[in-house]
């Protein structure tokens, strides 16, 4: 039965695959590299950061992201936001809450988990919502 179960998900998969690159979509492109056209969206390249909405609400991006590489190899939002790096490019630290993985046991690197930035982080635009947005922020948050 496990044999069984293993051989149908190996087959879904391969079949996924079969279609997301039948729809002109480049497999060897990082996920988080934004497929926007250049000039439909404005994203200046330095924003002031924006007040957050809610408790433990992951910060907008105020960059543009496009062109930037994350695999489970390298991640570009690292090079600037890493402990490593942040006090000489000036940009915000990576939280301490990436550095614990799901067991809660804090580890000298970013955890698996929260690598992929782009999961939780958007980039702020200037762009319309697609559909109306009535949310408003938790008393004492936000504008």
């Amino acid at each position: 039965m496990k044999r069984l179960i293993t051989l149908i998900t190996v087959a879904a998969l391969m079949l996924g695959g079969v279609v997301y690159a039948g729809n002109g979509v480049d497999l060897n492109q990082s996920p988080e590299v934004t497929a926007t056209q250049q000039g439909t969206i404005h994203q200046p390249k330095e924003q002031s950061r924006q007040p957050l909405n809610y408790v433990n609400q992951p910060p907008v991006i105020p960059h543009s992201v496009d062109g930037y590489q994350v695999t489970k190899n390298i991640n570009r939002c690292l090079q600037c936001h890493g402990t490593q790096s942040y006090l000489t490019t000036g940009a915000p630290r990576v939280s301490p809450t990436h550095f614990t993985d799901r067991d809660g046991l804090v580890s000298s690197t970013v955890s698996p988990r929260r690598y992929f930035c782009l999961q939780c982080h958007v980039v702020q635009t200037d762009a319309k919502p697609v559909v109306e947005n009535t949310f408003k922020p938790a008393n004492g948050f936000g504008k």
